[in-house]
């Protein structure tokens, strides 16, 4: 669940052991990263934190610590569906668009069986706009 400011709101939950610095109503990107680190200690099997660890590590242009954290959470029972998808975005931007488009494929499978139909409908739309320069 997001906070008022769209940030985590770890303030509302006794985790103020580090100072949260403003930035517009919002704390920083790593005063957040250093926040979920510190709650993945305590449970480091959370697929939340984990997700939002990668997306963390990701707008901090860590691409490879993020995507592990992706693929990590595409091998939980069940898959994360989201992870597929972000994983494959991430590779997109990367040029390893086959890999991408291999990630896709595998998350649509997924969102499938897991009922979710809009997450496929959404990762079959973009593997449409990856396709054709895919050789």
């Amino acid at each position: 669940m997001l906070g008022i400011d769209g940030g985590f709101p770890l303030f509302e939950i006794g985790l103020t052991h580090r100072p949260v610095t403003p930035r517009n109503g919002s704390m920083t990107d790593t005063s957040r990263r250093a926040k979920i680190e510190a709650m993945l200690v305590d449970d480091p099997n959370d697929p939340f934190l984990r997700y939002s660890l990668a997306m963390e590590l990701d707008k901090e242009g860590e691409s490879e610590p993020s995507l592990a954290l992706f693929r990590g959470l595409m091998e939980d029972s069940p898959p994360q569906v989201a992870a597929f998808f972000m994983a494959a975005q991430q590779l997109a931007r990367g040029d390893q668009q086959a890999e991408a488009v291999r990630t896709l494929r595998a998350g649509i499978d997924q969102a499938e069986a897991q009922g979710e139909d809009h997450a496929a409908g959404e990762m079959r739309e973009f593997l449409a706009g990856l396709e054709p320069s895919v050789e």
